[in-house]
């Protein structure tokens, strides 16, 4: 199996609120790029058959890409599912359940700021048309700073929300901000998810980790360069990786703010 994009979206609309702007692109850049993934050759596939590849099933085509959407923000039914139909392109889309509004109300409550968010009538409406649905925990934290019932509930929680509504297993877990720690993804596999996916900022591979696949996230300042050379196979590192001194400085440091009360990125904590 060639190294493998798996590429990483938000937010795709002209006009976003200013705290995930940075990790937005247009309509029109969001086209250009499925029409650049189309004229590089490659073959999108659906995460579960990278999954079971990994696993050991299937190899993939030669040359395939992958397109995951974190959060559920509104625009992917109006927008970016349109998108994909038109060009019968498979997606998966993790959802922050309490992010989630029944149509006409108020979302449960998440650590996400104000923004225009799917409603659970949409997201089963979208699991209907094909689009997988996996989980972004309840409310968004940063997983590797968690623990106990707190962690249970938002990695097994989540499953148990989307399961009730779609009356169906979810199996496709993302890891909120890309972060994660051996310690959370044996929860992650325990709640019964068959996959996780973090960031990484580097390609998939035949070695990488079902439970800590690696994504290229695509930001608003994403230049065209890159993005070419990412369908092309070049420009970023191929997953695993080994874990970085400054990684795991990085969490011990956003563990100690959150024991504090005072989270990285965050409001404060009762």
């Amino acid at each position: 199996m060639n190294p493998v994009p798996v590429f990483l979206y938000h937010s795709v609309v002209e006009d976003p609120p200013g705290w995930i702007a940075p990790f937005t692109v247009t309509p029109r850049v969001f086209t250009e790029q499925l029409d650049r993934i189309a004229d590089a050759g490659l073959t999108v596939v659906p995460l579960r058959r990278l999954v079971a590849a990994l696993r050991g099933g299937p190899a993939l085509p030669p040359r395939s890409a992958v397109l995951t959407f974190d959060d559920g923000f509104a625009d992917f039914y109006w927008t970016v599912a349109p998108a994909l139909a038109d060009r019968d392109l498979p997606a998966t889309l993790y959802v922050t359940t309490g992010a989630v509004h029944a149509p006409g109300g108020a979302p449960r409550g998440s650590l996400l700021p104000p923004a225009a968010m799917l409603n659970w009538r949409q997201i089963a409406t979208l699991d209907a048309c094909g689009i997988e649905i996996g989980g972004h925990t309840r409310t968004h934290p940063q997983l590797d700073t968690q623990s106990g019932r707190r962690l249970c509930d938002e990695v097994a929680g989540c499953k148990q929300d989307l399961e009730q509504l779609l009356s169906h297993p979810v199996e496709a877990f993302a890891y909120p901000h890309g972060y994660s720690s051996p310690s959370v993804r044996r929860k992650v596999q325990k709640a019964g998810w068959s996959s996780a996916c973090g960031v990484g900022y580097a390609f998939s591979s035949p070695n990488d980790h079902a439970l800590r696949i690696s994504r290229l996230m695509v930001r608003a300042d994403t230049p065209p360069e890159l993005f070419r050379a990412w369908t092309e196979g070049r420009g970023a590192p191929v997953a695993p990786l080994p874990e970085q001194l400054r990684t795991r400085g990085w969490r011990a440091y956003r563990r100690l703010r959150a024991r504090l009360g005072r989270p990285v990125g965050g409001p404060p904590t009762d």
